[in-house]
């Protein structure tokens, strides 16, 4: 069956909106019709070639819809349920799963490689990051099929499969902030609002916001921030100055570029902890002296999907939405057409905006 798709074609090369046949659902598998997708910053990664997937591939990660029907073997879903996407799929045996790390998962992304679709002349398509969600309707493993929980509107539930689980998970699993801690999250676009709304639920009492733009302000704060610095070489010492000298308790870096990274690390107080969890290139190089990572204390880790097992904190996130504490809506900025997917891609690339929801 045919349907529409954003195709990338080669690393480099614009996304094309283009038909593409899909098969029925086989063994293991689940066909559903997309409500919504979001446009993430790590789909521009692959994009570009800063993550490493085959291609021609169809893209988008994060999504949800209405599964229209499931192959041999599927139990945990049916025709009409209402789905949140994995893109990451924990396979349960590997060394990292058998620790409880389901976010490192070793094969995880191993569906990238497999022929998903193909295009109209027979060219063969592969999902992206497993699940192809820029596209009217799309065909997965049932691992990356999630049942959406009660009280979560079909559309804005998309953004749980990515921007918020990570955001969310940064804050609670990674940086693990205790309630009367200050918070600096560095990068207010789709992420970085997530992470100021998890600052908020987990009861930072100051969160300071820090982009490049001045225009993000009004967002950030509608997110849960407190306080709004503008990015520049000064960003440091800005914040220890709203920090009585010391600096804050966290730094969240959702931007994935070396400078930022180092200034979320200054910003940091003597003994906090620091969390990257932007995907940035193997071009953008950090330094430290072995004084100062003595001297300050600090912990510097990474965050892969918010260090998060989606299918234990989808429901928690359900509950917060549920609550009035977790606003989906105020994640969005924008919200698009499949047709308006390259320009949104566009408008990442130039860091403008927060996060565009393609509704279909």
């Amino acid at each position: 069956m045919a349907v529409r798709a954003a195709v990338l074609p080669a690393i480099g090369s614009p996304l094309e909106i283009t038909r593409i046949e899909l098969p029925e659902p086989g063994p293991g598998q689940v066909r559903l019709r997309l409500a919504a997708a979001g446009v993430c910053h790590s789909d521009l990664s692959l994009t570009d070639g800063t993550m490493r997937v085959p291609v021609p591939a169809v893209l988008g990660h994060e999504g949800a819809g209405t599964v229209l029907a499931v192959g041999d073997g599927v139990t945990h879903v049916a025709p009409g349920d209402a789905v949140v996407l994995n893109w990451a799929p924990s396979c349960g045996t590997c060394h990292a799963c058998s620790l409880g790390e389901v976010w490192l998962c070793a094969d995880a992304l191993t569906g990238a490689a497999g022929v998903h679709a193909r295009t109209a002349d027979g060219t063969d398509l592969h999902p992206g990051l497993n699940v192809a969600a820029f596209a009217e309707e799309t065909v997965v493993a049932a691992s990356c099929v999630l049942p959406l929980p009660d009280g979560v509107p079909l559309t804005d539930a998309a953004l749980l499969g990515c921007a918020v689980l990570t955001g969310y998970g940064a804050v609670h699993h990674s940086a693990r902030v205790r309630a009367g801690e200050t918070v600096a999250v560095f990068g207010a676009g789709g992420v970085g609002l997530a992470t100021l709304q998890a600052a908020r639920i987990a009861g930072a009492a100051r969160i300071i916001a820090v982009d490049v733009s001045p225009a993000k302000e009004e967002l950030a704060r509608c997110a849960g921030a407190t306080d709004y610095v503008v990015a520049s070489e000064n960003t440091p010492r800005e914040i220890r100055a709203l920090t009585g000298r010391q600096g804050v308790d966290v730094s969240v870096e959702c931007v994935g570029r070396a400078v930022s990274i180092r200034a979320a690390w200054e910003s940091t107080r003597r003994g906090g902890r620091t969390t990257v969890v932007g995907i940035g290139g193997k071009d953008q190089q950090v330094t430290f002296n072995a004084l100062e990572i003595f001297h300050w204390g600090r912990t510097l880790s990474g965050c892969v999907y918010g260090n998060c097992d989606p299918a234990e904190d989808l429901p928690v996130l359900a509950g917060h939405v549920r609550a009035g504490r977790l606003d989906l809506d105020a994640l969005v900025t924008e919200r698009i057409g499949l047709d308006g997917i390259p320009a949104a891609f566009e408008n990442m690339r130039a860091g403008k905006g927060g996060r565009a929801l393609v509704v279909f």
